[in-house]
């Protein structure tokens, strides 16, 4: 077997390289990121015939190798550097039939590289519909190349693209695009290669950057000159015989009022199918590791060992796969409105309104996403090119309100607010939940503001949105786009939040003598009480979070909550809730002696007996300034070890993952402390 041909496949954003990508290489695919940064690594092996195989690697989309965001840096160094691991053979780029003037900038480029280059021209089926013809022969002449029109949708082209890869040898290497003529009083440019490598070493080489800023655009002047003069008589699109209907769209769907409608009614199905779709899965998930627990528990010997796999393990690897329908589902709303050209259309509309916030058109996906879960919707931010504006997006996305912190504020609500009517019709309570939803889109906007004051970039971010043709959705693409981002998730999420979910474990299950004598102490005390065992079993089990390492670490910071209006109870339920905000609720009815026997029904007598409950002066521990103290440190704070871990994935940054997690939860101590002491 002969060593694999190595394809770089490049090409602009929304060209369809990721279904050229797909049809080429399969399930024969995996995904990394490159050394020290968050950007894909794509690669997959093509199977061309018996004999030959490629290495296809799917670099970023970029619309030309002057660098300006992490993406083009990444494909630049790829092509330029000597002695990169991933340096190819051969170049496919990957151009859409209808703006192929703007793709053939990027394609002069990497020609001038001198590397063997095959033009791909994605959409072929699309010719007629837009009114395009290309005379195929007179443009491989022009561009001394080979050029293959491919249909990733219809499946045609693709086995002529894998015999041009493999005939790779007999392309040209030379440049048809004279670009050395290019010049300014200081400089010109006489090896392309090297000054393209070192716009990159901008700090290094001590270049001006108002000098390679004028002469790539210069550069990119000239190409187009050229461009212009081979496509004169090659390529012709003749709207007039156009039979699409994307004007007709677009006018309705990037409308100044009715586009904003759309997408929000969009949104509003898709957040709605995630919590209905992903209820019946995750309740699935839920019974089916409860089952096997109990099974464990029964099968294998009692003792520290069996806690801690049914306790520990399970439930770590419980709290990762319970979140992957709540994934899935989001993730294959987003690829099929990628896919249909749709998301371009909304990054259009929102650009303008997020960025005066130093967020990014497509930020608003990840905070309304984040409304659901914040896991799924962080991951989502990958689709922002710019690395401030991602960081950014993915620092603040769990501000907003996620279906986590829905029991908290259920519950909390229902104790402080009254159940009376506002304005006739609407209820003080609904007021509240509607109020903190709104609460969490206005922090994360702000907060966002007052990043980029202090996020640098070091280059300004433009708006360049392509508008791709509507399209039906390829499923293979949803499908490994899906698959891709759910094993993202199990396999790199999953390597925090368990080890994290086993150390939550046993500070809530092991403690000092007082915690393993809990039994015989609480029977004893109860003696004479005649208690029923479901009774006696929840005493025995507060008495025991009271005297675990968790109950203990509740004790040592008492006096840092009580500032807030919380006595230790409330402390540990806060604490605990850190692997998961839901958990707050159940750490309270296990405090409360309420744990076994208060089942979904019983949520009235969860109500009562946390409304009754005193502090040691006799004054209610749940009043009106305790319960909103409790709502502004949830609506703020960050409190879920998957985000956590998920945060650190995706930023490759512990410095910006402590930021957050500290910075969020201070800020929630600090408003939740100002709100106790204003209304207690």
């Amino acid at each position: 077997m002969t060593t694999p041909i190595k394809v770089a496949l490049i090409g602009n954003p929304n060209v369809g390289k990721t279904s050229v990508f797909n049809a080429l290489t399969g399930l024969n695919q995996k995904v990394g990121n490159y050394p020290g940064i968050t950007v894909d690594k794509k690669t997959g092996i093509c199977k061309i015939d018996d004999e030959t195989k490629a290495e296809i690697i799917d670099l970023p989309g970029t619309y030309s190798i002057n660098p300006t965001s992490l993406d083009e840096e990444v494909a630049l160094k790829l092509l330029v550097e000597t002695n990169h691991s991933d340096k190819p053979d051969v170049v496919v780029l990957v151009a859409e039939v209808e703006n192929l003037k703007r793709n053939l900038l990027l394609f002069s480029q990497v020609k001038d590289l001198g590397f063997p280059t095959i033009l791909a021209i994605n959409m072929a089926d699309r010719m007629t519909a837009n009114g395009i013809t290309i005379d195929v022969e007179a443009l491989e002449k022009k561009f001394d190349t080979k050029i293959v029109l491919i249909s990733a949708k219809g499946n045609t082209g693709t086995n002529d693209l894998k015999q041009a890869i493999k005939n790779y040898k007999s392309l040209a290497t030379n440049s048809v695009f004279d670009i050395t003529s290019i010049a300014t009083e200081e400089h010109k440019i006489t090896d392309y290669s090297h000054w393209l490598l070192q716009t990159i070493e901008n700090d290094k080489k001590e270049v001006p950057d108002s000098k390679i800023k004028k002469l790539q655009h210069l550069e990119t002047v000239k190409r187009y000159q050229i461009i212009n003069e081979f496509l004169k008589n090659n390529y012709k699109k003749d709207s007039s015989t156009a039979t699409g209907l994307r004007y007709k769209l677009d006018a309705i769907l990037t409308h100044k009022v009715w586009g904003y409608v759309i997408f929000f009614g969009i949104m509003l199905l898709v957040f709605q199918s995630i919590f209905e779709w992903s209820s019946i899965p995750m309740d699935f998930i839920d019974e089916t590791f409860a089952t096997f627990n109990d099974w464990l528990k029964n099968t294998l010997p009692a003792g520290k060992l069996t806690d801690l796999i049914t306790d520990g393990l399970i439930a770590g690897i419980n709290g990762v796969v319970i979140f992957i329908p709540q994934i899935a589902i989001l993730f294959l709303f987003i690829s099929i409105l990628e896919e249909s050209g749709y998301m371009s259309r909304v990054v259009f509309l929102m650009d303008r309104i997020m960025r005066p916030f130093g967020l990014n058109g497509k930020s608003i996906v990840p905070l309304i996403s984040g409304t659901a879960c914040a896991i799924p919707a962080i991951m989502s931010a990958r689709n922002i090119e710019n690395n401030k504006e991602r960081l950014i997006t993915m620092l603040i996305t769990p501000f907003t309100t996620c279906s986590a912190r829905i029991p908290v504020y259920v519950i909390i609500i229902s104790l402080v607010i009254p159940d009376t009517k506002a304005f006739g019709f609407l209820t003080w309570q609904s007021l509240v939940m509607t109020a903190m939803y709104l609460l969490g889109f206005l922090a994360a906007i702000l907060s966002g503001w007052i990043l980029s004051k202090f996020i640098k970039s070091d280059r300004k971010s433009y708006f360049i949105s392509e508008m791709p043709e509507y399209r039906a959705p390829i499923f293979k693409n949803v499908a490994y786009n899906v698959w891709d981002k759910t094993k993202a998730f199990v396999f790199g999420a999953g390597k925090i939040i368990l080890p994290l979910s086993v150390l939550l474990w046993f500070l809530g299950t092991h403690g000092t003598t007082s915690f393993d004598n809990a039994e015989q102490i609480i029977t004893t005390q109860y003696a004479s009480q005649n208690l029923s065992e479901d009774i006696m079993a929840d005493k025995i089990a507060a008495f025991q979070l009271e005297n675990s390492y968790m109950g203990h670490i509740g004790k040592v910071i008492e006096p840092i909550v009580t500032p807030l209006g919380y006595d230790w109870k409330i402390g540990i339920a806060v604490l605990t809730s850190f692997s998961a905000r839901e958990v707050f609720v159940g750490t309270l009815a296990t405090i409360y002696n309420i744990g076994s026997h208060a089942k979904d029904e019983d949520f009235t007598l969860i109500l009562d007996v946390m409304r009754n409950e005193v502090r040691a002066d006799g004054t209610p521990v749940f009043t009106l300034a305790t319960g909103v103290s409790i709502l502004l440190f949830y609506a703020f704070a960050m409190q879920c070890i998957s985000t956590i871990a998920i945060t650190r994935k995706e930023t490759n940054s512990l410095k910006w993952t402590i930021y957050q997690a500290v910075g969020m939860t201070v800020f929630a101590y600090i408003v939740s402390f100002l709100a106790y002491q204003i209304l207690k």
